[in-house]
């Protein structure tokens, strides 16, 4: 599942724009049981795979239609456990948290908006 999903989301990425979880989930045809599991685990792999080879968190793209836009608390925890965001608590500081995704999200669309790799 993850070259499918490193495919749709590069294809945004050239597009700029973002994907909520329910249409990412949708254009992979994930099937119950725990079709937010199964996604979120083949995003926080992307994440792994991006941070070894030193490449933007392509999972930036990927936010939730409700509230402020910004991905799911998972993206955030994967974030501090890879050692990109060093922030503690981003549910404590959600500007703090805001910008990350902000940077993050501005790096994966130039990097993943103009490479023809999907490495």
């Amino acid at each position: 599942m993850i070259q499918p999903l490193r495919q749709i989301l590069i294809a945004r990425a050239k597009t700029g724009n973002t994907i909520s979880y329910q249409a990412l989930a949708a254009a992979l045809a994930l099937r119950p049981p725990h079709i937010i599991q199964q996604l979120s685990q083949a995003l926080e792999q992307t994440m792994w795979e991006d941070l070894a080879a030193e490449r933007p968190f392509l999972a930036a793209l990927v936010v939730s239609k409700r509230g402020t836009g910004l991905p799911a608390a998972g993206f955030f925890d994967c974030a501090q456990r890879t050692g990109r965001l060093r922030q503690t608590d981003p549910q404590a500081d959600p500007q703090a948290a805001a910008n990350f995704h902000a940077a993050e999200l501005a790096a994966a669309l130039a990097y993943w908006g103009q490479t023809d790799s999907l490495a």
